[in-house]
């Protein structure tokens, strides 16, 4: 093959690669399925108390693209502001700051938004987000930020945080998130698995209070 001819099918590939990731996607916050963000929540969990930020970059985008239904490049940009405001946060030991997490959280949810099924404030959503994280280090308990977790969730799908099931999903998650906090060095692979079970449960609920 002539260097032409390379020259030619090289930016016939580039430009077949750039068109896929671009494809507008037919993104739903309500698409998901509650034990596949199960294993990937239990997934990015692992990979963050681990510090491995490409895995976790690797299983935002995944939640993103195939929970979602975002394209390509909207869900590597999803990733990215949600994989800096981790990174952002983690380093973390006073509420002022981590608020360094939040305009990478505005960002996130920014971007969410318009898969959303109600318009929603991205700066309150993203505030109350943080409250959350923060709370976790503050010996704030799970029945405690789980409502936090609600009213986001709330916030995200235009629903209110009385509901139910939206409720018991926040709660839920949040004694996920403090068994593993409990277990801190010494958890087990029995626990990562108990974990997903838990976060099975937690976004069984999430599906039931959203609806389809």
């Amino acid at each position: 093959m002539t260097a032409r001819r390379l020259m030619i099918a090289a930016a016939l590939a580039a430009a077949a690669v750039a068109a896929y990731a671009c494809i507008p996607g037919t993104a739903d916050l309500r698409a998901f399925d509650a034990a596949r963000m199960a294993q990937l929540e239990t997934a990015m969990w692992r990979d963050y108390y681990e510090k491995r930020y490409p895995a976790l970059f690797y299983h935002l985008y995944e939640s993103t693209r195939s929970q979602f239904g975002f394209s390509p490049l909207e869900s590597l940009r999803i990733a990215l502001s949600a994989a800096q405001a981790a990174s952002a946060f983690q380093p973390t030991r006073s509420r002022s700051e981590a608020d360094a997490a939040l305009p990478h959280l505005v960002t996130y949810y920014g971007l969410l938004r318009g898969a959303a099924p109600a318009d929603f404030d991205t700066n309150e959503i993203a505030r109350r987000e943080l409250d959350w994280w923060q709370a976790r280090r503050e010996a704030i308990g799970p029945g405690d930020y789980g409502r936090t977790i609600s009213a986001v969730a709330a916030l995200t799908y235009g629903k209110s945080m009385e509901q139910p099931d939206l409720a018991a999903f926040g709660v839920a998650r949040a004694e996920a998130m403090a068994y593993r906090d409990a277990r801190a060095q010494n958890i087990t692979e029995a626990d990562w698995s108990e974990i997903e079970r838990q976060l099975r449960g937690a976004y069984a609920r999430l599906r039931a209070g959203i609806g389809g």
